[in-house]
């Protein structure tokens, strides 16, 4: 039984018996606290949790999940893989535990013919937690399962809980055994690679509290309510109904490995070097797929790291099995075809999936070859100096300037015998990562406890948005916190949170900043609104500061937005739909949403596409925006089923997510997206757009800037004025001015080459006297010197060889000149191979001096060069060089 089959029968089953099947949802984790989703239940997690009422009480999915954490071992067992499917079945508050089981074991023990998986009951071992009798009644009274097939284990094996307090319970698994081959009898308890799980049945009836442990952790009692969550793992499944050994021979990989082993010419089960290799392309190449699908750029961070990461293995496996070229597409196209049947929409998106993956692979082959010559001579230095570990900085510059992810240093450091300093790494991209980011995660309240925020829409429900409509509007406050901690008050001066039970104010989301604004209470006081956001679903926070008098909770007040503001977003949002659209066209689908933010007059606009965007289609793209809006085409939103948002046509953007019924903006016969967000109603009322470039924010991910309306027209008149007064300077017309500017900067050009020429011919000139100027220290030719500050490090390294090459070549001889530039200290420092074979590495010599100078340094035995950072310390250098050529001579 082929997966897709596996798929389709259990989404029918359940949907037989009542169950609503909910589709997969985005890999792109729609909580805070995870990067992917691990798990069959992460979307179904705010149900369970209760900060969401669940629209059905049955429910089943079929999950896409990535798991990275064992990602080394992948490849190396047959039993690790980083994508997998989960299927699920669910109920809130209705059946139970006896439901549960009865259904899991109809749809395993029924036959093929009656639309079961039509395994044999007599190989079905059961596992049931140590305590639960009642589970264990159900699985021998009730569905006849023999005692003996019947095992209980501890907390480790047999208790789900999500490791902080909150729902938990005891979990059955439901186990295979696959025969006496794959080792001894006894019970899953004995033997898990015989017995093998397939599915977990979780039983959530408690509520449990904190904990030192998965196992030590108090039950604080029952829950309101019980609830049941499974997971049958799908690749597990399919290992056993296709008879084959593990997961990698199931349908959907063997596949991928068959077209590896076509690429390379390696067959599988030639040896286990190879066997690892080929399976480790199967699954990255798998995954990587699916995370592109999913809307995932390869990038330096978060789940793009993860890309990045898996991608870049697949790459590097496929050279270790042989592969010269790209072979990327290829792989890409199998694991598409193969996987296309359970999800449409990666045939659908091939050439975007194709276009971003065959970039990275082009990205990765170019820093290959460059990252390797780098690594490899930082591991000759280091076996050549004695050591085993290599430097957290070499590991930081690989990964910082080549793009090598930390586990592909670790892997091919192993290769060479030698471990990373990982530590020295991980605090070298520590500080990069304090230097570059902002502080943006307390905006959002992030990972912050947001109790507070559930209680209140627990109490008062969700918050109605009233903002489409109306820009003003009768409200009452249902929540208020100040500082962070839930108050009955607050008082003129508090910075608070504010929670109204119906609002015009739009929170920031779907790339929309924001609207600011007053809350005014009719009892006088004023709370200057500067933010709002949704810490909770549904639930809007107003952020800002109380201007006059109290406020108290349970209050009247009325809400009213900045309206400038608020149209100046709008316009800004429109124009990025336009955008987005005239992109679409004139690059093609590949232009997909990866981001945008729209703030007052102005709005970015991310985009994926490989490469940039020539200046003359972005002039095609800003003029067919303008053109519509020269159309004065309405512009409206429509509620619609999902479905009914996929028949029209509507783009949809990756990662965002999206229930059954979503909101459509229309944009006459031009554009139609989904999105929550606030639009004018007529194209007219944006004026104009400036695009004002386009720039590379990561592989395969490109960023338009741009200006609307009364901005958009400042902006060109600022322009204006510049052009009217280079006119005025070169004493030309506006169309003559890059002609005339060309010219002027040629000159220039040739002026400085001049001058450059110039001075490197008077650096030479002291060539002569240096060499006069040789001091003999044990038989070594020592040229020291500081040369006019000022001379740049090629000029001084041309002298330096140059004062080398007036040495015959039979006496060994060491130059080592400094000079300073642009306050900073440098030199440069070169041995004969009469020298170098009494010890002296001009390597060694740079890094005693830059050491002196308070910097670094390095390069070959031949010529190396160093800096630092204090220029006083340039005579002590000079010094050190001295006694280290005295030393080792």
């Amino acid at each position: 039984m082929e997966s897709a089959e596996i798929r389709r029968r259990w989404l029918s089953f359940f949907e037989e018996r009542g169950h609503t099947v909910v589709p997969s949802a985005s890999l792109i984790a729609d909580d805070p606290t995870l990067l992917l989703v691990p798990a069959g239940m992460v979307p179904f997690k705010p149900y369970f949790l209760g900060e969401v009422k669940p629209p059905f009480t049955r429910a089943s999915s079929v999950q896409k999940c990535v798991r990275t954490p064992d990602i080394e071992e992948v490849g190396k067992t047959t039993r690790h893989g980083t994508f997998f499917q989960m299927c699920g079945n669910f109920s809130f508050g209705d059946y139970f535990k006896e439901g549960a089981i009865k259904l899991a074991w109809e749809l395993l023990t029924t036959s093929v013919e009656h639309g079961g998986y039509g395994l044999d009951p007599e190989k079905l071992w059961i596992t049931v937690y140590q305590e639960d009798d009642e589970a264990e009644q159900i699985w021998r009274d009730v569905v006849g399962v023999p005692a003996e097939r019947i095992q209980r284990l501890g907390k480790k094996d047999n208790y789900w809980s999500m490791g902080v307090p909150g729902p938990c319970g005891p979990c059955s698994e439901i186990n295979y055994d696959r025969g006496p081959d794959f080792g001894v009898e006894g019970g899953p308890a004995v033997n898990d690679e015989r017995y093998v799980e397939i599915w977990n049945l979780v039983f959530m009836q408690y509520e449990r509290g904190e904990g030192t442990s998965k196992e030590d952790f108090e039950i604080l009692g029952d829950l309101p309510s019980k609830n049941i969550d499974t997971g049958l793992g799908l690749e597990r499944l399919a290992m056993i109904l296709q008879g084959v050994q593990n997961m990698y021979e199931t349908d959907t990989l063997k596949v991928v490995i068959d077209k590896a082993t076509q690429l390379t010419g390696v067959a599988y089960g030639k040896t286990h070097d190879s066997d690892v290799s080929l399976r480790v392309v199967a699954d990255h190449m798998r995954t990587s797929v699916m995370l592109i699908g999913d809307g995932v750029t390869p990038g330096n961070e978060g789940r793009g790291y993860v890309l990045r990461r898996i991608m870049r293995r697949a790459v590097r496996n496929m050279r270790l099995l042989g592969a010269t070229g790209p072979v990327v597409r290829d792989l890409v196209d199998v694991v598409i075809d193969t996987m296309g049947e359970q999800y449409p929409e990666l045939v659908t998106d091939r050439k975007r999936i194709e276009t971003v993956a065959l970039a990275e692979e082009a990205a990765f082959l170019k820093a290959l070859k460059g990252g390797t010559n780098i690594l490899d001579t930082a591991v000759t230095e280091t076996k050549a100096a004695g050591g085993t570990v290599l430097a957290g900085d070499k590991a930081f510059l690989l990964h910082d300037t080549w793009g090598f992810p930390i586990d592909l240093t670790l892997e091919m450091a192993a290769e060479q015998g030698l471990s990373v300093d990982e530590a020295g790494f991980r605090r070298l991209m520590q500080e990069q990562r304090e230097r570059a980011k902002a502080d943006a995660k307390a905006k959002k309240t992030g990972h912050a406890d947001v109790t507070a925020y559930r209680e209140i829409a627990d109490t008062n429900g969700t918050t109605e948005f009233t903002g489409y409509t109306n820009t003003e509007g009768e409200t009452t406050v249902v929540g208020l916190l100040v500082n962070g901690v839930p108050s009955p008050a607050a008082t003129e001066g508090d910075d608070v949170e504010v929670v109204l039970d119906r609002t015009p104010f739009y929170a920031e989301g779907g790339g929309q900043l924001a609207d600011q604004g007053r809350i005014r209470l009719h009892s006088g006081a004023v709370i200057e609104v500067r933010d709002v956001q949704q810490p909770v679903p549904g639930v809007s926070v107003h952020k800002g500061s109380v201007q006059v008098g109290e406020v108290t909770v349970g209050s009247t007040a009325y809400a009213t937005i900045d309206i400038r503001r608020r149209r100046a977003i709008a316009r800004a949002h429109s124009a990025t739909h336009l955008t987005h659209q005239a992109l679409r066209d004139a690059l093609g689908p590949t232009a997909a949403q990866a981001g945008s933010e729209n703030s007052p007059g102005r709005f970015r606009f991310d985009f994926g596409s490989p490469n940039a965007v020539p200046g003359t289609v972005l002039t095609d793209v800003e003029q067919k925006i303008n053109e519509v809006l020269a159309r004065e085409l309405d512009v409206h939103a429509e509620v619609m089923s999902i479905d009914e948002a996929k028949r029209q046509g509507a783009i949809a953007e990756f990662g965002e997510k999206y229930g059954e019924r979503v909101r459509v903006v229309t944009i006459g016969d031009f554009s139609k997206e989904l999105c929550g967000g606030t639009h004018v109603h007529n194209t007219a009322q944006l004026g104009l757009v400036k695009l004002l470039g386009e720039s590379s924010i990561g592989s395969g991910v490109r960023r338009v800037e741009a200006l609307v309306g009364v901005d958009a027209y400042n902006f060109l008149a600022k322009e204006h004025t510049v052009v009217a007064q280079l006119q005025e300077l070169v004493k030309g017309r506006s169309e003559e001015l890059p002609e005339k500017i060309s010219a002027m900067l040629g000159k220039l050009k040739d002026a400085e080459k001049e001058i450059e020429k110039f001075r490197a011919e008077k650096v030479l000139q002291a060539a002569a006297g240096l060499v006069s100027g040789a001091k003999d220290v044990r038989g070594v030719a020592l040229v020291t010197g500081q040369v006019p500050d000022g001379t740049s490090a090629d000029d001084l390294r041309r002298l330096v060889l140059d004062v080398r090459g007036r040495i015959p070549g039979d006496r060994p001889a060491v130059v080592a000149l400094f000079t300073t530039a642009n306050g900073r200290p440098l030199t440069v420092i070169a041995t004969n191979e009469a020298a170098r074979e009494r010890g002296l590495k001009a390597g060694e010599l740079v890094r005693t001096a830059a050491k002196t100078l308070g910097g670094g340094g390095g390069g070959k035995p031949d010529v190396a060069q160093g800096g630092g950072q204090n220029p006083q310390a340039i005579g002590d250098a000079i010094d050190a060089v001295e006694r280290m050529v005295g030393e080792t001579a």
